[in-house]
């Protein structure tokens, strides 16, 4: 090739590169316009994102000048009717809570200023299980932000029951199994435990591969609790965390509720039922429950006045466990309502939380007559603890399928719940 031919050539990739130079110059200058454009926006960690200045020491004061100054703002009638609790019994949940976990300890940042404080956090957990508001709701009176509320939250709830799930959500022992019985046995219900049933929280956020298993015959994927009640609406069993596609029974087959009585840890206790005697308590239950001997159902046809006034006294009495549901979700309407976190375990510690804060309250506000002894013992009852508890191995597989057939015995099922409708309709007679 010529010397001017090869030059000529030379010339054109020279060209071919600038053009490549010039657009890779071009790119960059249009990418760092738009970073221009967007570092405009910039005022908070994110881009776009304003940053507020809360005042979350104002915030604090506010509440306390609100319920907790002398004189206060809004007096203890006003706290009970906005937080569903008595002030003393919340300033004793804070004070547990704040010993128990860090977190609820009021901090200093990075830079020195204090953070918020334990009744700051307390409050925000409490106003959203009451109400079942937005976290940013809350934000213009405790002074936090959204993602704040919610770790406050889900770290309240954690707390309670890590705290409380002992004393408040145990099984009876032998002094609470006497002083109910005692109550029911007042009530025409001698060796009666409670009633029980089921409940269905919806879960708004339930994930769509898992929508088919928690979908049953309510509208909509739901997690069911299944809870025992007693007359006073203290909540003594929660089994919460099944999906919504299984039936009360399904529940119960899965259910810890007579696992203290298989192991053997159940109180001892003797009961007289029309000259009959019984020494396994019972619930009173709905038709769909089986014929157990723990369980004691209405007549589906009742026929004759005697079992027609006893199908009548067990629907009014087993409405216990349910006033005790209406409650609960009355005093903390996020159990009411559809469920809007995407955790299982979050939505277990908060229905937890719930029913231990319910039998909290239940206690604070439980008001017991002065002329009746819940400790008596009456005539034909007999409440002891558990006199082999310290040497029984409760894992044995004879003892473990003897209980399990005594409480499955249909025949049991069939005798008390007769001399449960002589008892009653004598009773009936002799008024």
């Amino acid at each position: 090739m010529s010397r001017f031919g090869k030059s000529l050539h030379q010339r054109w990739d020279e060209d071919d590169e600038s053009d490549d130079d010039d657009l890779l110059i071009l790119a960059g200058l249009i990418e760092g316009s738009k970073r221009n454009k967007r570092k405009k926006n910039f005022r908070g960690s994110l881009p776009g994102r304003h940053s507020v200045r809360r005042g979350i020491l104002g915030g604090h004061d506010g509440i306390f000048r609100d319920y907790f100054a002398d004189p206060c703002i809004y007096n203890n009638k006003h706290f009970r009717r906005r937080f569903w609790m008595s002030k003393t019994l919340f300033l004793r949940i804070v004070a547990a809570v704040e010993s128990h976990d860090d977190y609820f300890r009021q901090k200093p940042n990075a830079v020195g200023a204090l953070g918020a404080s334990p009744i700051q956090k307390s409050i925000a957990a409490v106003r959203m299980l009451a109400y079942d508001v937005s976290a940013d709701f809350l934000d213009d009176y405790v002074r936090l932000g959204e993602s704040t509320i919610i770790e406050c939250l889900k770290y309240f709830v954690k707390a309670i029951v890590e705290v409380f799930n002992e004393q408040y959500l145990r099984a009876p022992n032998a002094e609470d199994t006497a002083r109910f019985m005692a109550i029911n046995h007042a009530r025409g219900w001698p060796g009666m435990l409670g009633s029980i049933d089921c409940m269905h929280w919806k879960w708004d956020k339930c994930p769509t591969a898992w929508r088919g298993a928690y979908t049953g015959h309510k509208d909509g994927p739901t997690m069911i609790l299944e809870a025992v009640a007693s007359q006073d609406l203290w909540i003594w069993h929660a089994f919460f965390d099944l999906p919504g596609s299984l039936n009360d029974v399904n529940v119960l087959r899965r259910s810890p509720l007579f696992q203290s009585l298989t192991s053997g840890t159940a109180p001892e206790l003797e009961y007289i039922v029309n000259g009959n005697k019984y020494n396994i308590g019972y619930y009173l239950a709905d038709g769909i429950y089986p014929p157990w001997a723990t369980f004691v159902k209405a007549f589906h046809s009742p026929q004759g006045n005697k079992k027609t006034y006893f199908t009548r006294a067990q629907q009014a009495a087993r409405k216990d466990v349910e006033r005790a549901f209406g409650v609960l979700q009355s005093r903390f309407t996020m159990v009411r309502g559809p469920a809007r976190l995407w955790s299982k375990e979050d939505l277990w510690y908060i229905m937890q939380c719930c029913v231990l804060l319910h039998n909290m309250i239940v206690e604070d506000e439980r008001e017991e007559p002065d002329d009746f002894n819940y400790h008596q013992e009456p005539n034909g009852i007999r409440v002891l603890k558990p006199k082999d508890y310290e040497r029984r191995d409760p894992l044995l597989l004879n003892d473990f399928l003897k209980i399990h057939e005594e409480i499955e015995d249909r025949s049991s099922h069939e005798r008390l719940r007769d001399d449960l409708v002589e008892h009653l309709w004598a009773r009936y007679s002799a008024r």
